[in-house]
């Protein structure tokens, strides 16, 4: 069904954040989106793919590319979008930095959506802070009607002020649903390419007078700011003024609905004016925002008032009603509605059949490990399999390896390898490879090629040979680019295979020279079982050994001393408990199911 068909151009629809941003840019007339997937902004483009055609939409490498290709996109005249998580801004900062200077011809939005809480995250970094040290100016919607609006404003403000904007979401703002109102879209012309270097070649003598005009295009900014609709003092109880954005802005206003408030919507550069007078009007100022104290330490540093705030409100994790009430003092704090669900404890596992449990198993049995990398492989750190080491970025399993080898030497790592998915390896991962092969390393990269980017909710890649809105397209082979990349030992095998994964690890890593292993075996979400094929006990031959409960399967458990194997949750063409039982009481008729 073509959901584009489906979607009114009037009306009231109850969308998350991330489908308004869609919408706002199907409303306002964007030509072209690119991204890389990244919980919690993954579904913006895929909205985009699914229902506006009008866009032409495509994922990309990394947030770099996509960052870049949106640029070049607006130097041809096209209203240009591109979106990723808070940790996805520091890959595309580089071309964001220059682009503050270079500017904007067709309006640019980038739309960064933070994680406090880090729910899917790394870290817990508040972009306000990019926004305000690459000089572009920044808006933050409070609910979906302001996400979509906004991108409409973002698009005027870029070609008015010929400027990137960022478009900061959280992950509350990302994934929340509210009312949006539906318009049709605008007919925006592209306005074309026309030749000009001092502006789009940022050489030293050209650089200074573009910084100059970034200073300068801050201060009328900050005029804009001061008359925006999305910048607003609500009046109330003079006594308390709550200075707030975003998310948290809903948040003061179901504690405290009568107290004085000033909403800010645009939050780079700051409106000074509309801020002086909001401290005018009030007896005491408090700041409520998620995150880093941003605006708090800017209204104190420029006004050299007392200005509270994350004195009263953490700095880590996410805000919600309850705490808000407790920060500002309000009443019990019991009467919030805001009511945390009392739930079992569920420990992250992969999916039963998952293909990376066999290569984490057989890491285990061999007594090796490795370094990881941002990926449900990531989870090769849970027992019982506990063989991963390290994590810090997208790609950083590979130079990590290599790093720890330059420090500690071969005979110290000799038991790690490189453990990185596909679309992670496509992402930030050649480049790593490519230095361990040109600088000497002898380390082991395993690719964990399971033909989706599946953490993020099954998006697809250069290696899938499909592209966003599913069509076919040119794949990349892994095998031959690694062997470009200098990589003479590259071997590819099925990680369900314990037997062939075990010879794999144990050859390659004995070797004193790069090596890669290709584990290939499809996501469960994408493939195809062939049955309904479960893995049996026959309870006379099971001796209790537990061996089976080694694999970390969640469709195994033990109930008085037998394993107890879930109908539901056996995936069909998964047996690796059966390999790995020693006596033959499991077993699982694979020809049967297919």
């Amino acid at each position: 069904m073509d959901r584009a068909k489906r979607i009114p151009e009037s009306g009231v629809e109850f969308l998350s954040g991330n489908e308004a941003v869609a919408r706002g840019a199907w409303e306002y007339g964007v030509h072209f989106a690119s991204a890389y997937p990244g919980t919690p902004s993954t579904e913006i483009l895929e909205a985009i793919g699914e229902s506006y055609p009008e866009i032409g939409s495509q994922w990309a490498p990394n947030e770099k590319v996509a960052l870049e290709t949106v640029a070049g996109a607006s130097f041809g005249g096209a209203r240009a979008l591109t979106a990723m998580k808070h940790v996805g801004l520091n890959v595309a900062a580089d071309p964001l930095f220059t682009l503050s200077y270079i500017g904007a011809t067709g309006g640019v939005v980038i739309v960064s959506a933070d994680d406090p809480g880090m729910h899917s995250s790394q870290n817990e970094q508040d972009n306000r802070n990019i926004a305000r040290a690459a000089k572009v100016p920044m808006l933050e919607p409070a609910d979906s009607n302001e996400a979509k609006l906004m991108v409409g404003e973002a698009l005027e403000i870029s070609e008015r002020f010929d400027a990137p904007v960022m478009l900061r979401l959280t992950t509350r703002i990302s994934h929340s649903k509210s009312l949006v109102e539906l318009g049709p879209r605008r007919a925006v012309e592209v306005k074309g390419y026309e030749r000009n270097i001092q502006k789009r070649v940022p050489i030293p003598a050209h650089a200074r007078k573009l910084h100059s005009r970034v200073e300068k295009r801050m201060l009328e900014l900050e005029e804009y700011g001061d008359g925006s609709p999305f910048n607003r003092i609500e009046k109330g109880d003079p006594s308390l003024g709550i200075v707030t954005s975003g998310i948290s802005y809903q948040y003061v206003k179901e504690v405290l609905p009568s107290a004085s408030v000033l909403k800010l919507g645009m939050t780079n550069p700051l409106p000074w004016k509309l801020i002086e007078r909001f401290i005018e009007s009030v007896e005491k100022l408090v700041v409520v925002e998620e995150g880093d104290p941003y605006l708090q330490e800017q209204i104190r540093a420029r006004f050299l008032i007392p200005v509270e705030g994350k004195e009263r409100i953490p700095i880590e994790g996410e805000l919600e009603p309850g705490i808000v009430r407790r920060g500002l003092g309000e009443g019990d704090p019991a009467q919030t509605p805001f009511v945390r669900a009392e739930v079992p404890a569920r420990p992250p596992a992969l999916c039963p059949g998952c293909p990376h449990r066999g290569a984490f198993y057989a890491l285990s049995k061999i007594k090796a490990s490795s370094t990881g990398d941002i990926g449900c492989y990531t989870l090769g750190l849970m027992p019982p399999h506990e063989a991963l080491e390290t994590v810090i970025c997208m790609g950083g399993a590979v130079t990590v390896l290599n790093g720890l080898e330059k420090a500690v030497g071969r005979e110290a790592t000799g038991k790690l390898v490189a453990a990185i998915g596909d679309s992670t390896f496509i992402h930030s991962g050649i480049t790593g490879l490519i230095d361990m092969v040109y600088n000497g390393g002898t380390g082991t990269v395993m690719i964990m090629d399971n033909g989706i980017t599946a953490m993020t909710g099954g998006q697809q890649h250069p290696a899938t040979g499909f592209d966003l809105r599913g069509e076919p397209a040119p794949r990349v082979d892994f095998e031959q680019l690694c062997r470009a990349c200098g990589v003479k030992h590259v071997r590819t095998v099925d990680p369900h295979d314990l037997q062939e994964m075990e010879k794999a690890l144990r050859e390659e890593l004995s070797r004193e020279e790069p090596s890669v292993i290709i584990t290939r075996r499809p996501c469960i979400m994408i493939g195809k079982p062939s049955g309904r094929a479960v893995a049996r006990l026959d309870p006379e031959k099971c001796v209790s050994c537990r061996a089976c409960m080694r694999v970390g399967c969640p469709a195994i458990s033990f109930v008085d001393e037998k394993p107890e194997i879930s109908g539901l949750l056996c995936y069909p063409d998964c047996n690796l408990c059966v390999q790995v039982c020693p006596t033959g009481a499991l077993s699982k008729d694979m020809e049967g199911a297919r």
